[in-house]
């Protein structure tokens, strides 16, 4: 049995909930890796539909262990509201079936309040379209050794000394920015005061979760947000706070890389963006639109209209190579039922130069120009298709068709929010 990483192949929002939940039936374990309360995951299970933005997946699943590993910036107060919103709809949550890793790193109000002041800034780059929850100041603390951990809370004794280096950053940064400094006390109220709704949730996972890879179990590895806001890989400075690529599936658990065995990329059948940051193929006519509402193309926390645009091979491409993706689960087929003519995105033109990659650099990301290729469609429906047999020939074709452009197999064909239309070609956890 092979341990399983899921990841977004795109710009996140590419029905990651739905796969990783239809993964989960196989898994003993749910771990989330990266990210914060940023990204929603819609489940869809039976006529109930669960939104969740920060516990893992498996939650929703009995029998699951689920994880919050240390490479996630937890919300403490969030956590708490989301446990409680599921709990009042009969999914039971306790220590037994949820770890949050000893050093994972908190998110503060102080987080939140300069995430939301930056976002409303006028100064050109420094906005950047983030959800205001205090993600990347939380991560820029962990990153500049000053943040306040999971596991600090339990030694109340020691808050003070770790809550003044917090401040020796923060209130000349807040000086600067016209924002009334925050008082200690404050900080140490808030922290003492939710201290005692999470800690019992803490736990060493690195070592629970080496001692059930070592006995056998199965490892499913959930990330945010898609490979294309990675934090190096992706639209950079139009990007995430955390790797969202495969491999951190490993440091952010706190595993080795053996740990990790099949990377299933999670990809739509076109392309959408949340934010701002380039996007070459973006639609802003009748089909970007038409593709929005048939996909119901809105933020599962924020409720921000998604931007659309044609399926870009090429991203997805390098997505494929800097997550070591064995295979694409494709989701959203469906949305393009009834369409003429589809336009894939193949290469771009750089300055009249033909490339086969997105280029790193801002100006020239923003300049690049999609070379398409045409792709008859199909007049059939492939909605709720559960075989290939049940499939359209032309939408078989343009499947395949991407296969071959994103040098990848698709393993699972997603084709409603139901879990059961989905299509298997291979089982990841039967690599």
């Amino acid at each position: 049995m092979a341990n399983v990483v899921v990841v977004g192949a795109q710009w996140g929002d590419e029905g990651k909930g739905k796969i990783v939940d239809w993964l989960s039936l196989e898994a003993d374990i749910v771990v989330r890796f990266q990210g914060g309360h940023n990204a929603g995951h819609t489940l869809v299970i039976g006529n109930q539909v669960f939104k969740l933005t920060l516990l893992p997946s498996g939650i929703v699943r009995p029998g699951k262990l689920s994880v919050i590993g240390n490479g996630v910036v937890l919300d403490p107060h969030h956590l708490v509201d989301e446990i409680a919103e599921l709990s009042g709809r009969g999914v039971q949550i306790s220590p037994d079936n949820l770890e949050i890793a000893e050093n994972v790193t908190l998110i503060l109000a102080l987080h939140r309040e300069l995430d939301a002041h930056r976002e409303s800034s006028t100064t050109e780059g420094v906005k950047i379209g983030t959800t205001k929850r205090g993600i990347g100041p939380a991560y820029e603390d962990r990153a500049g050794r000053r943040a306040i951990r999971l596991m600090d809370l339990a030694e109340p004794d020691t808050l003070d000394e770790k809550i003044a280096r917090l401040l020796a950053h923060h209130d000349p940064l807040r000086r600067g920015l016209g924002l009334e400094p925050v008082p200690a006390r404050a900080i140490r109220d808030e922290l003492l005061s939710i201290a005692p709704k999470i800690l019992p949730f803490m736990a060493p996972t690195w070592e629970r979760l080496e001692a059930a890879r070592r006995a056998g179990k199965r490892i499913l590895f959930e990330g945010a947000q898609g490979a294309l806001l990675d934090v190096d890989h992706g639209t950079y400075p139009f990007v995430t706070s955390s790797h969202t690529v495969a491999g951190n599936a490993a440091a952010g658990s706190g595993l080795g890389p053996k740990a990790i065995g099949y990377v299933l990329g999670i990809a739509k059948a076109y392309a959408t963006r949340v934010g701002g940051g380039p996007f070459p193929t973006e639609l802003h006519d009748e089909i970007g639109q038409t593709m929005g509402d048939r996909g119901h193309e809105f933020g599962t926390n924020t409720g921000r209209r998604r931007r659309c645009g044609w399926f870009d091979a090429v991203l997805v491409r390098q997505a494929v190579k800097t997550s070591g993706i064995d295979g694409i689960a494709l989701t959203k087929l469906d949305i393009l039922d009834g369409f003429e003519k589809i336009e894939v995105c193949v290469g771009y033109l750089l300055d009249g130069e033909r490339i086969d990659r997105l280029p790193a650099g801002q100006a020239a990301q923003a300049r690049v120009k999609p070379i398409y290729e045409t792709i008859e469609g199909w007049k059939g429906t492939t909605a709720g298709a559960r075989s290939w047999a049940a499939l359209p020939a032309q939408a078989i074709k343009y499947v395949r068709r991407i296969e071959e452009l994103i040098e990848a197999p698709v393993a699972l064909l997603s084709t409603s929010p139901e879990r059961a239309d989905t299509i298997l070609v291979h089982d990841p956890f039967r690599d």
